[in-house]
């Protein structure tokens, strides 16, 4: 996941210093916040002076139409309009180039990037725009994992309350960038806060329920429903490579996997028609209790003998609430 460092969140130093200690460690992107302030394109020119960062600017407007012949005449490697504010139509002229996106507010459903579908990217604002510090608002993970499943081929930029432990999560989630302000500009050094960023151990505010997927969205299959058929068509939709078995009342009974199938496939190949799916089942796989911390995850994780790519979420009397997997922590870290 690249980090988009935010310029204007160093309130103390002149912007040549702040790019200079930014280019000194090598940050990915350059975020550059403009409220409807035109004057902005001179501090982007003042930086392609400096450096060749790549500059990720956030505009927010009622007329995004006087920023297009100073997009054409500066342009940036990726540039999003704030969505609540706009009071005419984004048509924004071929000759801008760059990566576009569009912004959206925690309330803001991701659903309205129907109308942007030939942007390249949303960036979801999981704070109160402009309010520096602010704390992750966690119903942005829910607005992220259904994005993910509505536009699987757009990236997914994330702006408000990234600290190392949001971070990781992120990433996991298959976010494309997150711009970091305050935090990255707070820390005894930028050096230190980026390393924070991008560890693989963090510090735990955030329990697996913030973040899972909630068994309403996950793959599962009946107990009592238990055939061949439906655990593969289950597979199948939930394009993760298993499926949790439950009960009626929502139990966890197990799950089956893709690996699961092959092996019980090859155990009965001189005759098929003698398989019981029943012997399928993983009663007893890695599972997580929702109250677990990020690190609690990570422990689990290491303590494994084998490669975890996915945690069932379970409560303390045993029922089933959803499930972690890692399948998008690779897209995160390209």
């Amino acid at each position: 996941m690249k980090i988009s460092a935010s310029i204007y969140s160093d309130k103390k130093r002149p912007l040549e210093e702040v790019i200079q200690d930014l280019m000194e460690h090598q940050v990915d992107l350059l975020h550059v916040d403009c409220n409807d302030d035109l004057s902005v394109f001179d501090d982007i020119q003042r930086v392609r002076e400096l450096c060749d960062i790549p500059i990720d600017l956030h505009i927010i407007t009622e007329y995004p139409s006087k920023y297009y012949e100073l997009l054409i005449e500066n342009p940036v490697e990726y540039v999003t309009f704030q969505h609540e504010d706009l009071k005419e139509p984004l048509n924004i002229p071929s000759e801008v180039t760059g990566k576009k996106g569009i912004a959206v507010i925690t309330p803001t459903p991701v659903t309205i990037f129907e109308n942007y579908a030939d942007f390249d990217f949303i960036l979801i604002m999981a704070t109160i725009p402009g309010q520096s510090g602010g704390k992750f608002d966690t119903v942005n993970f829910g607005k992220i994992r259904k994005f993910r499943n509505l536009y699987p081929s757009k990236s997914i930029h994330v702006d408000g309350g990234v600290n190392g432990e949001v971070s990781f999560i992120l990433r996991n989630m298959g976010v494309t960038s997150s711009v970091s302000g305050s935090y990255l500009f707070n820390a005894s050094s930028i050096g230190h806060a980026l390393m924070n960023l991008t560890a693989r151990e963090v510090e735990s505010h955030y329990q697996v329920a913030d973040f899972m997927i909630p068994l309403s969205e996950s793959p599962t299959v009946q107990y009592a429903d238990l055939t061949l058929e439906n655990v593969l068509w289950s597979i199948e939709a939930g394009k993760i490579g298993f499926t949790l078995v439950i009960d009626e009342n929502e139990q966890f009974k197990g799950l089956i996997s893709n690996a699961d199938v092959r092996k019980g496939l090859l155990r009965h190949l001189d005759d098929l028609t003698a398989i019981d799916i029943h012997s399928f089942l993983n009663e007893n796989p890695t599972s997580i209790d929702a109250s677990a911390s990020v690190l609690d995850m990570l422990r689990l994780i290491k303590q494994s003998s084998f490669p975890i790519m996915y945690l069932p979420v379970v409560n303390g009397e045993g029922d089933a609430l959803g499930i972690i997997t890692f399948v998008n922590l690779i897209k995160g870290e390209l």
